[in-house]
């Protein structure tokens, strides 16, 4: 059979959707950039400070004498602007999100949204929170755990730019390490576990827990062991949101 042409009507329809699609996205990402370069412009100006901050909880357990330093010669002007540019996409996450959000929800179903906006709202304020645990709790450790354990004879002085790239990632990996519950709903909305295997398979997360904090944390018990402890805990919470936001067979469903 010969091959039909598309209606040149619903081809120019199809056409001026992506278009229009193209445009919205556009949009948003420059309303999400700016956003971006307008907290960083703001920020610029108390940027040594906020690295005075960031470098607080070592700085206090340093030994007497001790202190941070810089080998390179711009470290100690581009460090701090690197910083302020971090805490820059840090405030302006909800922003971003809102404006991602703001785009793929009209494609969502009704039961979609309804289970997309808390997860994404969820997933924000656990990552907030990781870093906040990571900051107040873990690193104060984790650091004093270190400056005792300098062998006699060496002093700790430690580089602006490796200290900042060492926050950095304990930040992020204790951010990710706090979307447990969020993927556990995820999992489960997709039917992959549901309510049942995450309650059999409780002692294999405990067990997956200590793997990952031993992994990511600094090399000592207490850091490992207060990262594994929320760990548990959240599971346990995403545990309880699976049952709360999805029924059996409440599952989403290819379309």
């Amino acid at each position: 059979m010969a091959a039909v042409d598309p209606d040149p009507s619903e081809k120019d329809a199809i056409e001026e959707g992506l278009f229009s699609h193209l445009i919205e996205l556009r949009s948003r990402l420059l309303r999400a950039i700016v956003t971006l370069l307008l907290v960083l412009l703001a920020l610029v100006p108390v940027a040594n400070w906020l690295y005075a901050e960031l470098a607080l909880p070592l700085v206090q357990r340093l030994p007497a004498g001790a202190h941070l330093i810089a080998t390179e010669v711009a470290s100690p002007f581009v460090t701090p602007l690197k910083l302020a540019f971090y805490v820059a996409l840090f405030i302006s996450m909800p922003m971003i999100l809102y404006q991602l959000w703001a785009f793929v929800s009209p494609g969502l179903y009704r039961h979609e949204k309804r289970l997309a906006r808390p997860l994404l709202v969820a997933a924000l304020v656990l990552f907030y929170a990781g870093c906040a645990f990571a900051y107040y709790i873990v690193m104060p450790a984790a650091f004093r755990f270190l400056t005792a354990v300098t062998p006699e004879g060496v002093q700790m002085m430690t580089d602006i730019t490796h200290y900042l790239d060492f926050v950095v990632l304990m930040f992020f990996a204790f951010g990710l390490c706090f979307e447990v519950p969020v993927a556990v709903v995820i999992l489960a909305a997709v039917g992959v576990v549901d309510a049942e295997k995450l309650s059999k398979g409780r002692s294999y997360a405990i067990v997956g827990a200590f793997a990952i904090s031993a992994f990511i944390t600094p090399p000592d018990l207490l850091s490992m062991v207060m990262l594994a402890i929320p760990m548990c805990l959240l599971y346990e919470l995403g545990l309880l949101a699976v049952r709360f936001l999805l029924k059996p067979g409440q599952e989403i469903k290819e379309r």
